[in-house]
């Protein structure tokens, strides 16, 4: 069977307000007397009649009702001393009709400090004790008034965060089952459009394999014309004669044709670049001699190389002459000076300008620019059209197939965490907090989050003082602490009292459980 809302938010208050019931049913009980040793706690009254030989609570030894409260300590547990201080580990209950009962040790019995709010525990020290359980009843029940009230608004917070979390995983859910069935049909799109971007990429690659053939077979077919042509050029510098012949004698003339490095070409060299022949015509030298001669051969026209005009060589400085014995005067020094000025100005005037040489032309870029493949014919160019259309098209279906993924990987991602039993906790999803601890800082590191830390490294303004967290923001108020005897104030020790209790009493037997 589920408890309902209403069940679980009147559960919360009987537990809040069990406490402050139980003052109320103390002050019941204590308006009811019952007659007990001093110090002794209802619940265990029934242990200490008058009419009975007391038994220790531990079971250690039985002693005549009247050594109870005697101021002696005969009980190893203390026991027989609730209302005095006789036993170093004896405990005296402090009754406090109207605020919490609670156990002190026996040793503060009568010490003159007043550690129960009904004064109960000095009441033969002399000490004037104020009884103040009312008043910190009162106050604890208003602090727990307002922690009752507190914990309705948050369990009503909790409430309204069950319901917001129940319906953004349904509209989750229902949008992941959405992209789910639209990532099927955009599955079966990118397939679609895979199949004609592969379609259309195939006459593409073959026109452009066409016409990069027919530019190759271009290319070589250029490059051989142009080789015929310089092979001509160099048969006809070679025939010096003019007989349409290139003989041995004529061969020899060009010595950078040298085969064995010696600086001149011999006759047997020329024979073998001639085929092992005196002579060649025209159709044999292009076949054989101007292979074996291109790579060596310069036309008799063409300078090795252009020689850099020189530069003017600066003339030494003439000695001057040592004018230390003798100064001339000023004015034959400004003359002095204008007619070298003028000299210098006539042998500027005679030397030669010499123009700057002229830079060689790129013939790097000129021949990029030859082997530049021409432009597409118009089919070819239609065919790449379409197979480009077709991979925008299919890049374009993929990249939206990816992004529907990686939507439905983070809405799987967050519906599967676990946000508590109702899902309560699902609004901190993918929310930024800041944590502020109480840990003392290091040396040298400064505050944060406003906090001061005192010299020792203690916080001055803590944040345990405040109540707990509840909901967003909502912090239960601070509990009134326990008024309590202040640190300053000495208490004092039994030494100091003179009064020292032992267990067992000199001079006197025990009376044992079997001799009653």
């Amino acid at each position: 069977m589920s408890i309902g809302a209403e069940g679980i938010c009147c559960l919360c208050l009987w537990i809040m307000l069990l406490p402050l019931l139980l003052p109320l049913l103390s002050a019941l009980a204590s308006a009811v007397e019952v007659k007990r040793p001093r110090g002794v706690s209802l619940t265990n009254h029934h242990f200490y009649e008058e009419s009975k030989l007391f038994t220790c609570l531990d079971g250690s030894s039985t002693i005549a009702f009247d050594w109870v409260n005697d101021d002696y300590c005969d009980c190893q547990d203390g026991s027989d001393e609730p209302g005095t201080s006789a036993c170093p580990n004896g405990r005296f209950h402090c009754t406090n009709a109207g605020y919490r009962p609670q156990y002190i040790p026996s040793s503060r019995v009568n010490d003159g400090v007043c550690d129960c709010c009904d004064a109960t525990d000095e009441y033969n020290s002399g000490f004037v004790c104020e009884n103040t359980c009312k008043e910190m009843g009162r106050k604890e029940r208003e602090a727990m008034v307002q922690m009752a009230e507190v914990a309705r608004e948050g369990f009503q917070l909790k409430q309204v965060l069950i319901e917001e979390a129940s319906k953004g995983r349904e509209d989750k859910q229902r949008t992941l089952a959405e992209l789910q069935e639209g990532k099927k049909s955009l599955e079966e799109q990118v397939e679609t459009l895979r199949s004609g971007k592969e379609a259309a990429e195939k006459p593409e690659k073959e026109a452009k394999e066409i016409h990069q053939k027919k530019w190759e077979e271009q290319k070589a077919a250029e490059k051989a014309a142009q080789e015929q042509a310089r092979a001509s050029e160099a048969f006809q510098d070679l025939d010096d004669d003019g007989d349409g012949l290139v003989s041995v004698a004529e061969l020899q003339t060009h010595a950078e044709l040298d085969v064995d490095g010696d600086g001149t070409l011999s006759e047997t060299e020329a024979q073998t670049l001639l085929g092992n022949a005196l002579q060649a015509d025209a159709a044999s030298f292009q076949d054989t001699v101007w292979a074996a001669i291109k790579e060596n051969y310069k036309p008799e026209g063409l300078p090795d190389a252009t020689p850099l005009p020189e530069a003017p060589r600066e003339e030494a400085p003439e000695p001057q002459p040592d004018l230390s014995l003798e100064q001339p005067a000023p004015e034959d020094d400004y003359d002095d000076e204008e007619e070298e000025e003028g000299d210098d100005d006539e042998s500027n005037e005679e030397e030669p300008k010499v123009p700057p040489p002229k830079q060689p032309s790129d013939k790097a870029a000129e021949e990029d620019e030859e082997e530049k493949m021409p432009p597409y014919d118009e089919a070819t160019q239609a065919l790449i059209d379409t197979a480009q259309k077709a991979r925008e098209q299919f890049e374009e279906a993929e990249k939206s197939l990816k992004e529907m993924e990686d939507s439905i990987r983070s809405l799987e991602k967050e519906i599967s965490f676990d946000f508590g039993p109702q899902g309560e906790f699902a609004y901190l999803y993918s929310q930024c907090y800041e944590l502020a601890t109480n840990d003392p800082p290091q040396l040298g590191a400064q505050p944060t989050f406003g906090h001061q830390w005192g010299a020792a490294g203690t916080e001055l303004t803590p944040w345990h003082l405040a109540g707990p967290v509840v909901g967003r923001g909502v912090r239960l108020p601070a509990l009134p602490l326990q008024q309590s005897v202040p640190e300053t104030q000495t208490r004092r020790s039994r030494d100091q009292l003179g009064h020292v209790g032992f267990v067992g009493r000199p001079g006197r037997e025990q009376v044992q459980p079997h001799e009653v």
